[in-house]
């Protein structure tokens, strides 16, 4: 008999081969299909030999999942968790474990993209529309966004809001100084480049006179302030009104279920954090953060917005309304850079409201509140001054020489405590919060070991409430049905797994989007996500507490430069948009080091994604959009006329490589050399390094600077539209010009409000890079290659191709190009990704960066079985815009123009189309077996602009669809 070495027994373990979808049998007959013997031979027909990576990655050998979990778990109990009482705002919370198991630890969730295409992302936007209702209603305000990245990029985005929206001529932004500090950094970061002049004013009396003076466009304060007192905004809001600008709050949705809201006290935008709904610290992220404003600014405010249309059968459908409004659809007229969210977060905030409901909301808030009433009555009797009179859950203490002898107490008695700027000590209390810790502070600020301690019941009859009457509640919130029916986990559970069924996720199908990158998230990298070292550990432990973390931190900052050719990594961006951001900060910070502050100038090719452009813009460059040629490729010659024409003024070329048609460019290292001859640094996007790993790096051809997606490239899950992680890379040069830790030195501030960003998913890209090992990723690039190619060829016969490289091949990705069979047909790329969904797919990537195509991306994590099942629906598609072409199809009448199909729909008594319900439900015999049913028709999207409605649909309105 034959026998297997111990070594061939030993490579089926590895993950790479679960990793990888098709298996090496499937991996010959692709290489057949496209014309090669082998990977390596494909791979040299694809990359130009001048950027291929001569050696392999210096990275350990693949280990198995077994393997990389204990070391990860040892990593993990490096970390300490402390009791925390720090705030600032991040706070305890219990995570409701049916949330738990059936949202964040579910790929049904957290495997789903971006809800571009409504009728598959009925769910998911029903639990977004949710955080959006919340969100509004217990701020008080018209309407709020689906979510943004963090409180201070929250605020920094509200600045600039009121910046365009305010009839104010000032350009001074007016910062209240007890806000929370890594919020006044992220404004500071975000207002510099802007030119607006940020006026952060410490001491209440001299705050007040600036607001009479009025020389301000926008005013910002946190409510409750970051040193716990509440007070009564509503006079200030008339002065800042007076003055024609507008008025911003900072706060926390938990206090308002308490406290009089802020859109009840005149103010114009609103925004804070989600995080203790639910999420854990998680190091600092990743968390929701919100925005709520006026009904007026609704065109002009940044992030997602989720409406509510009608669909082809008149019934109430959810979409992404306005989409114009959409920040970075205005390239480089625009004002945010932002194209994302933390949908997964939000989700999860959503359903912990859903569950508690506002009573349930309001008893934890009670709680919390009476706590700190408690506690500061039980300090005051122990001989310790209380700064403030009014409080949610916060407390400052002004310790004096004891401050040192009570913070060594705190660390003996494993809590920590906050200590700000003047020397005082901060107490947060939370959810989580129990008598116990009340007790624990008492023992930790008494006198000695031997002191009384107060008596938690006993001051529970006799402590003054901290909130005074005029700042409570009186207006009803969360009054929709659903905040009001779900409270038993059973209904909750029900609840969650109806929306899921209505989405399609990777769970189900694959999600073959162009430049997006849909692949494996694996269970073995999730695992480590939810463990109680890594969850919850306070972004402000001290140093010594996160050890587990700074060694997860630095090796896989180390794997990523080993895998880019860069020489050092920021973390801190918390999404692809605020990696560009940090990269041409970095530049611009690198010119101004050398005197050369007059390099404003910003080359970007017309492909390129309009974050490019809206990053410039926020970083203060000037645009100048280059050309692409007939082949899709960058037009060198444009390039180096524009560069030689902005020769003394050149800041950067930013470029993304392989190119967004999909190919491989030939002379990418010559484009480099002609940036950096006119004394301009080369920005390479990141969003295709699938395609790169292993095979080439950017950091050695030429470029000086990438951002990465580890939401594509490195596993971590888009999770519905969010969360993602943006690390900027940089050659050594630009190392010094990378954000800067919070309350650290450095040239660049803080583009994220954490230091290390969204650091609770990052073992997920950890666990990946280790288990794949050199050789992993290596193939994993190459198979992303072989998959896109092969589609391209079997295609080939039905579809053009738009673009391709040399040879003939494209690169990870191919553009089909269907505006010849819109010209004969009427049939457009827009409705081949409805039909889609007929065959139970998430559609390629609609008209982007050519209208009218559409963009597919297999990834390596794909099948030949699965690829195959969306090749044949391709194809059947095909067929049926080839029966409009002869006439045995209807123009108008006809399967593509009418997808996708409900159940009701073809199941209905009466059927009127002109071709049969088969067709219409069960296009492929296949689907007979396993068979996705939309929950809703095509969505008018017109109606929807027309008609902008962003919060619960009425109970009534499912009922009159129902009568209709």
């Amino acid at each position: 008999m034959n026998r297997d070495s111990l070594r061939q027994l030993e490579h089926h373990d590895a993950f790479l081969e679960r990793h990888i979808g098709p298996n090496d049998a499937e991996i010959a007959h692709m290489l057949r299909v496209v014309g090669h013997d082998s990977l390596d031979a494909l791979t040299d027909a694809i990359v130009p030999a001048s950027i291929k990576s001569a050696a392999p990655l210096a990275l350990p050998a693949p280990v198995t999942e077994v393997e990389a979990i204990a070391k990860i778990r040892d990593i993990a109990g490096k970390n300490q968790v402390f009791r925390s009482f720090i705030g600032q705002g991040y706070y305890g919370t219990h995570t409701p474990n049916v949330i738990l198991r059936n949202i964040l630890e579910n790929p049904a969730w957290y495997t789903a993209y971006t809800p571009y295409q409504a009728e598959i992302s009925q769910g998911r936007m029903e639990a977004l529309i949710n955080f959006q209702t919340l969100c509004a209603d217990l701020t008080g305000m018209e309407i709020a966004n689906a979510s943004l990245l963090d409180e201070g990029t929250a605020a920094a985005e509200a600045m600039t809001l009121a910046k365009r929206s305010a009839k104010s001529r000032s350009n001074t932004f007016l910062v209240a100084g007890d806000t929370h500090p890594q919020t006044i950094e992220v404004l500071r970061t975000r207002a510099e480049p802007l030119g607006i002049a940020l006026d952060i004013v410490r001491s209440t009396d001299a705050f007040h006179a600036a607001l009479a003076k009025g020389d301000y466009f926008g005013v910002l304060v946190q409510y409750p302030a970051s040193s716990g007192w509440i007070e009564d905004w509503s006079r200030d809001a008339e002065v800042i009104h007076s003055h024609n600008a507008l008025f911003v709050v900072a706060t926390d949705l938990l206090a308002l279920t308490l406290l009089k809201p802020p859109g009840e006290m005149g103010a114009d935008i609103v925004v804070g954090n989600t995080q203790r709904f639910g999420v854990p610290f998680g190091f600092g992220g990743p968390h929701a953060a919100f925005m709520a404003c006026k009904d007026a600014f609704k065109r002009s405010m940044p992030g997602r917005l989720i409406g509510v249309s009608i669909d082809a059968e008149g019934k109430p459908a959810y979409r992404l309304t306005l989409q114009t409004r959409e920040q970075h659809i205005r390239r480089e007229k625009a004002t945010s850079n932002i194209c994302t969210a933390q949908v997964l977060l939000a989700v999860m905030a959503s359903m912990y409201a859903v569950y508690h409901g506002p009573e349930g909301l309001a008893r934890i808030a009670r709680r919390v509140t009476r706590l700190t009433a408690i506690l500061a009555a039980g300090l005051r009797e122990l001989g310790h001054s209380v700064v403030h009179a009014t409080a949610f859950d916060t407390l400052c203490i002004d310790a004096g020489q004891a401050g040192e002898r009570i913070l060594a107490r705190a660390r003996a008695h494993r809590a920590n405590l906050r200590v700000r700027g003047d020397g005082s000590l901060c107490i947060s209390l939370d959810e989580t919060t129990t008598r116990e810790d009340v007790a624990l502070l008492w023992r930790i600020f008494a006198p000695s070991d031997e002191a009384a301690l107060p008596s938690v019941d006993a001051l529970d009859a006799t402590a003054p409430e901290l909130i005074p009457d005029s700042l409570r509640r009186t207006s009803k919130y969360l009054q929709h049905p659903v905040f009001n029916t779900h409270h038993s986990e059973h209904e909750l559970l029900r609840y969650m797994r109806s929306l899921a069924d209505k989405d399609l996720a990777m769970d189900r199908t694959m999600i073959p989007l162009g430049s997006c990158t849909m692949k494996l998230n694996a269970t073995a990298e999730m695992i480590p996500v939810t463990w109680p070292e890594f969850a919850n550990i306070h972004p402000l432990a001290p140093p010594e507490q996160a050890a587990g973390y700074r060694e997860l931190i630095e090796s896989l900052e180390a794997m990523l430069v080993e895998c880019t050719g860069y020489d050092a990594v920021s973390l801190q961006p918390n999404s692809g948009a605020q990696g560009e951001y940090a990269g041409l900060l970095a530049i611009r910070a690198y010119h101004r080091s050398r005197g050369e502050a007059h390099r404003d100038i910003c080359l970007i090719p017309d492909s390129a994604h309009g974050t490019n452009p809206a990053s410039a813009q926020m970083c203060g460059m000037t645009v100048v959009v280059t050309k692409t040629d007939a082949n899709g490729n960058v037009d060198v010659e444009d390039i180096r006329r524009n560069a030689e024409k902005y020769s003394d003024r050149l800041a950067a070329l930013m470029v993304t490589y392989p190119s967004t048609h999909g190919v491989f460019e030939e002379d990418i290292v010559e484009i480099c050399d002609i940036v950096h001859a006119h004394g301009g640094q080369v920005y390479t996007d990141g969003a295709n390094m699938n395609a790169l790993v292993g095979v080439a790096k950017p950091g050695k051809w030429g470029s000086d600077v990438s951002h990465l997606n580890l939401h594509k490239t490195f596993c971590i899950p888009h999770g519905g539209g969010g969360p993602g992680v943006g690390p900027c890379a940089v050659k050594s040069h630009l190392a010094p010009f990378l954000p800067k830790a919070f309350g650290g030195e450095g040239d660049v501030g803080m583009v994220s409000a954490a230091t290390f960003g969204s650091a609770s998913i990052l073992p997920i890209s950890w666990m990946y890079v280790v288990m794949m090992g050199a050789e992993g990723l290596r193939r994993a690039t190459q198979v992303a290659l072989l998959n896109a190619n092969y589609i391209a060829k079997r295609l080939a016969p039905h579809y053009k191709t738009l673009y391709t490289g040399r040879n003939g091949l494209v690169a990870h990705e191919c553009i089909l190009d269907l505006r010849p069979l819109k010209d004969a047909t009427g049939v457009g790329a827009e409705d081949v990704a409805k039909r889609l969904i007929d065959f139970g797919f998430h559609a390629p990537t609609l008209s982007f960066p050519v209208s009218g195509t559409l963009m597919v991306e297999p990834t390596e994590s794909e099948s030949q079985h699965e690829l195959d099942r969306f090749i044949d629906a391709m194809i059947q598609i095909r067929d049926e815009i080839r029966a409009i072409e002869e006439g045995k199809l209807d123009r108008e009448d006809n399967p593509l123009k009418n997808a996708p199909h409900t159940a009701t729909k073809v199941s209905a008594s009466e059927w009127t189309h002109a071709y049969p319900r088969e067709l219409a439900a069960f296009p492929l015999a296949s689907l007979r077996q396993a068979k996705y049913w939309p929950p809703v028709a095509r969505v008018d999207n017109v109606y929807g602009d027309k008609n902008v409605m962003c919060a619960c649909i009425p109970v009534d309105a499912y009922k009159e669809a129902a009568d209709a």
